[in-house]
C-alpha cells in the first residue's frame, strides 16, 4: 500500500514534468508498470483488433480485447484525457472469400452482412468506440494503397517470383485456406492446406493427401508468380533494440512471443496475394494481385481515425500521443514486429507504446471452435439475456485470460453473478437504500462528527484505498485486480452494515437515547451512501449501464462519474432526497443455465452428425429445436388471447415498450423487447397471445406481468402471434 501511494505521489507530480517517470526500484519487479504514467501524453489513441467480417463475434472476442479496451477507455475518458477508441470491420482476406463461396453469394454481400450484426453485437455490449469503420471504405483503400506505394518507390519492397499452387479450372491462384484434402495426422478429409481443424495439426499443402481445390474440386498444380516480400532482417537489430531493451515492462506473454521471434531470426514476408478480393495493388502490371490482409488490416486503424477526424495526424504522427494497441494472443507478432517495422520503414508515424494482448478464454475446458460451433455467440447471448449485458461484462473480465488461458463456463457465470453481483454489490446498494428510506426519511442524512468511531474511520480509508488500488490496476492493465478491488470494497460495505446495525439502534426508547442513536444510524446511513456513489464511479469502466441505475436512483448527472470524484466522502448532499431502490443485477435461474449448455452441446452434435450447415457459426434466425419436452411441461403454461390498450417507449431503453393489455378478467403490464420493430401507437386494438402465468420480473424498474408470443422470420423480423378472428379479450388458448 506504501508503495501505491508513494505511485501516485509520483504521478500527481509528474503533471509538471515534461518526461516520463520511471520508478527505478521495481524496474525489473513484474509489477513495475504501476510506476510507469502517462502523464507527460496529451493524447491517448486505443485500437482493438479488427475482428473478420466473415461470421459473428464471439464471447471469446470480447474476453481477449474488446471488453479490456473498453474498461482502459472509459476510465481515460472519466479523468478527462484526450483519448480516441478507434476499430472497424476486417473485410479483406481468405476468410471472406471462402465464407462467400459457401453460402453462393458475393465477398460484399458476405462483409455487409456481418459487418452489420459484429457492429450491433459490439453496441449491444456497451463496447463504446469512437467509430466502428471497415476496410472497404474507400479512404481505407486510398490509405492502404498510398502506404505500399511509398514504401515501394523507396525501394523497400523485394520483387521475388516463387511456385504456389494453382487451380487451372477456376484459372486463379489458391492460398493455402483454398486447399483441401486428407489431414496425414488423423485422417480427416476435410483438412485445410493450413490447419486441420479436427485435430488442430499446422499443415501445408504438400503435407496433405490427396490436396483438391476448394473452389473447383480439380487437383492443384504448381505454377510460378511475383509478389512484392517486405525485408523485415533489415529492422531487425532497430526491432531487438526497442522491443527487448525499451519495452521490458511489456506483459510477460507479449515480450516473450517478440522475443521468441527476434531470437529465430526474421525473414523477407511476402505483402501480397493473389486474388481478386482486397485492395489492388497500385502498381503497373500487378493485375490479379492485392495487398496482403496483414499489411492492410492495421493500417485500418490510421484510416479510421481519418475518417473520424481531421486532427488525425495529432494521434498517429505526434510523439507526445500514446498508441495501445488491444489483441488476442494471436495478433501479437502483427501488432509488435510487423506493423511497427512498416511505420518505422514509411517514417512520420508514433510506435506503439503498449499492445497488452489477452490470451484465450477457453468454452467450458475446450478450445473455442468456429467450425465445431463450439463459441457462445454474443448477439445470440443478448437475445437469451437482453437484461443482463454487465453481467457478461463482469465475468469475462473476472474471468479475463490476461496471463494465461482461461476458462467460461455458464455455472460460474451464473455463480459470480449470483454470488458476486446479486448478494454483495447489488445488495449492499438496495439496503442501504432501503435503510435510508426506512430510518432517514428517504433522505441524506447529515454527518454527527462527535459520534465518529473507528469502524467509521476505517470505512472511510477502505474507499479513499479502492480509488488508489482501481486506478493502480487499470493504468497496469490488470483489469481483474481493479474489479476485484470494487467488489471488495462493496463487500466491506455489507461488512460495516452488519457491524453498525442500525436497524436495530431505533428500536431503543427514550428521548435522549433516540436522539444519540439517530446520530449514529444517520452516521451509518450517510457513509453508506457516500460508498455507494463512489462504486458508481469505480464500478463505471466495468459496468455502465450498472453505474448509470445507480446515478439515476440517487438523482446525480453524469457529470459525478469523473474520476477526480472517485475516494471522497462528500459526493451526495446532506438533506438531498434520493429515489427509492431498484435491484441493480437478477438472479440467474438454474433452467437458464441449462438451456445454454444444452445449446451449446446441440450446436457441436449437429456438427459432428456431418451437418455442414451447421459449421457455420449461427447467423439466422432460425433456431434449433429445444429440448424435447412432456405433455404436462406445456399444460403449465396458461395462454390467454389479450388486447392492447396502450403502449409506450420505456425511458433509456430501446428496445422495450409497455404495453397494457386488457385480458378480459384483469388489465396487465407487459414489457416487451419490441420497440424496434413496432410504432407504439401502431399497437392499440391489436390482439396478442399472452403467457399468462409467467412470473412477474421487474425490467427498468416496471414490474412485468406476463409475455406476449411472437414469432421471427428467417430476416430477424418479429410477427405477432394472433388468433385469426376477433376473440374476446382472457380466452384461453388450448
Amino acid at each position: 500500500m506504501a508503495l501505491v501511494r508513494i505511485a501516485v505521489f509520483l504521478q500527481s507530480l509528474s503533471r509538471s514534468l515534461p518526461l516520463k517517470i520511471y520508478f527505478a526500484v521495481c524496474r525489473n519487479n513484474a509489477d513495475s508498470r504501476l510506476f510507469k504514467f502517462m502523464d507527460n501524453y496529451s493524447r491517448i489513441l486505443v485500437t482493438a483488433a479488427l475482428p473478420y467480417a466473415n461470421g459473428p463475434v464471439h464471447i471469446g472476442h470480447l474476453a481477449g480485447c474488446y471488453i479490456p479496451a473498453d474498461i482502459y477507455v472509459r476510465y481515460h475518458r472519466a479523468q478527462n484525457r484526450d483519448i480516441l477508441f478507434v476499430c472497424g470491420s476486417d473485410e479483406h482476406g481468405v476468410p471472406i472469400t471462402i465464407r462467400a463461396m459457401r453460402e453462393g453469394i458475393s465477398p460484399q454481400q458476405v462483409v455487409d452482412k456481418y459487418h452489420a450484426i459484429i457492429k450491433q453485437s459490439f453496441a449491444d455490449m456497451r463496447i463504446s468506440f469512437d467509430i466502428y469503420s471497415r476496410t472497404s471504405n474507400p479512404i481505407h483503400h486510398e490509405t492502404a494503397s498510398n502506404f505500399f506505394k511509398k514504401l515501394y518507390d523507396d525501394g523497400l519492397f523485394e520483387e521475388k517470383e516463387t511456385e504456389q499452387y494453382y487451380d487451372e479450372k477456376a484459372k486463379t491462384f489458391l492460398a493455402d485456406r483454398y486447399i483441401t484434402g486428407t489431414c496425414p495426422v488423423c485422417g480427416n478429409t476435410n483438412a485445410y492446406g493450413d490447419q486441420c481443424e479436427r485435430c488442430g495439426s499446422s499443415l501445408s499443402p504438400e503435407m496433405l493427401i490427396n490436396p483438391r481445390s476448394a473452389l473447383s474440386d480439380a487437383v492443384p498444380v504448381r505454377r510460378k508468380t511475383k509478389h512484392w516480400y517486405f525485408p523485415l532482417q533489415r529492422y531487425e537489430d532497430w526491432l531487438k533494440d526497442w522491443i527487448l531493451n525499451s519495452h521490458k515492462d511489456w506483459k510477460n506473454n507479449v515480450y516473450g512471443q517478440c522475443k521468441g521471434w527476434l531470437d529465430s531470426g526474421l525473414q523477407s514476408r511476402a505483402m501480397t496475394r493473389d486474388s481478386n478480393w482486397g485492395i489492388k495493388v497500385p502498381l503497373p502490371g500487378a493485375e490479379g494481385k492485392v495487398l496482403y490482409v496483414w499489411f492492410d488490416a492495421p493500417i485500418g486503424y490510421i484510416s479510421a481515425t481519418k475518417e473520424l477526424t481531421e486532427r488525425w495526424g495529432d494521434y498517429w504522427c505526434r510523439d507526445d500521443t500514446k498508441l495501445v494497441h488491444f489483441i488476442g494472443k494471436d495478433n501479437i507478432v502483427f501488432h509488435c514486429i510487423i506493423f511497427p517495422a512498416m511505420l518505422k520503414a514509411h517514417g512520420g508515424f508514433i510506435l506503439p507504446d503498449n499492445v497488452p494482448a489477452n490470451e484465450f478464454l477457453n468454452i467450458e475446458g475446450e478450445k473455442v471452435s468456429t467450425s465445431r460451433n463450439w463459441a457462445v455467440w454474443v448477439h445470440e447471448y443478448v437475445k437469451d439475456f437482453p437484461d443482463c449485458q454487465d453481467a457478461l461484462r463482469y465475468v469475462l473480465c473476472a474471468n479475463a485470460p490476461e496471463t494465461k488461458d482461461n476458462d467460461f463456463t455458464w455455472k460460474d457465470f451464473q455463480e459470480k453473478n449470483n454470488s458476486e453481483l446479486v448478494s454483495i454489490f447489488g445488495n449492499f446498494v438496495n439496503r442501504t437504500f432501503v435503510l435510508m428510506h426506512k430510518l432517514c426519511g428517504g433522505k441524506v442524512p447529515p454527518l454527527h462528527t462527535d459520534v465518529l468511531d473507528g469502524i467509521d474511520n476505517e470505512l472511510a480509508a477502505n474507499i479513499r484505498e479502492a480509488e488508489e488500488k482501481v486506478r493502480a490496476g487499470i493504468e497496469a492493465y490488470k483489469f481483474r485486480d481493479a474489479l476485484f478491488e470494487v467488489i471488495e470494497l462493496s463487500r466491506k460495505g455489507n461488512k460495516y452494515l452488519q457491524e453498525k446495525e442500525p436497524w436495530k439502534k431505533m428500536t431503543l426508547t427514550g428521548q435522549k437515547t433516540e436522539e444519540a442513536n439517530q446520530k449514529l444510524v444517520d452516521n451509518c446511513i450517510h457513509f453508506c451512501l457516500q460508498l455507494t456513489a463512489n462504486l458508481a464511479i469505480l464500478i463505471n469502466p466495468f459496468l455502465p449501464d450498472t453505474s448509470r441505475r445507480m446515478l439515476h436512483m440517487m438523482k446525480v448527472v453524469e457529470k459525478m462519474l469523473e474520476w477526480e470524484n472517485a475516494g471522497k466522502l462528500k459526493l451526495l448532499s446532506v438533506g438531498y432526497s434520493l429515489r427509492p431502490p431498484e435491484l441493480l443485477f437478477r438472479k440467474i435461474e438454474d433452467q437458464e443455465i441449462e438451456m445454454q449448455i444444452a445449446k451449446l452441446r446441440n450446436g457441436l452434435v449437429s456438427v459432428q452428425k456431418g451437418d455442414n450447415t451447421a459449421k457455420l457459426p449461427p447467423e439466422s434466425n432460425v433456431q434449433k429445436l429445444k429440448p424435447e419436452i412432456q405433455y404436462g411441461d406445456f399444460s403449465k403454461l396458461d395462454l390467454r388471447v389479450g388486447t392492447i390498450i396502450s403502449a409506450e417507449k420505456v425511458e433509456k431503453a430501446d428496445k422495450l415498450l409497455k404495453l397494457s393489455v386488457d385480458l378480459g378478467f384483469e388489465t396487465r403490464t407487459v414489457v416487451s423487447g419490441i420497440a424496434q420493430h413496432f410504432q407504439p401507437e401502431s399497437l392499440k386494438g391489436r390482439q396478442v397471445v399472452v403467457v399468462a402465468n409467467l412470473a412477474s420480473r421487474k425490467m427498468k424498474g416496471i414490474e412485468s406481468n406476463g409475455m406476449i408470443l411472437m414469432a421471427e422470420d428467417i430476416e430477424g423480423r418479429l410477427h405477432f402471434v394472433s388468433p385469426e378472428d376477433k376473440t374476446g379479450p382472457g380466452s384461453p388458448i388450448t
